[in-house]
């Protein structure tokens, strides 16, 4: 986690990846965009594939400890 970072007068506080403007949501919509890795390079020349795994992982380590509980459909409840 090294290369993310957040400071408030960057981004507005959103965490990027270090060095950069590059925020991490940037990455992520990219990629449920379905982009690869080799388009949001081209498009963020100045990242490193490691620094998207880094956002990937940094997503991911926010998520892990959350109970998701799956919408509940009222329409099956009432059927």
């Amino acid at each position: 986690m090294k290369r993310i970072v957040v400071n408030p007068r960057v981004m507005v506080g959103k965490p990027v990846i270090k060095g950069t403007r590059v925020t991490i949501d940037a990455i992520l919509g990219r990629i449920a965009e379905g982009w690869t890795f080799d388009d949001i390079l081209e498009d963020f020349p100045h990242i490193t594939k490691a620094d998207i795994k880094a956002a990937i992982m940094y997503a991911e380590s926010i998520v892990r400890g959350e109970d998701i509980m799956p919408e509940i459909d009222k329409h099956a409840i009432h059927s």
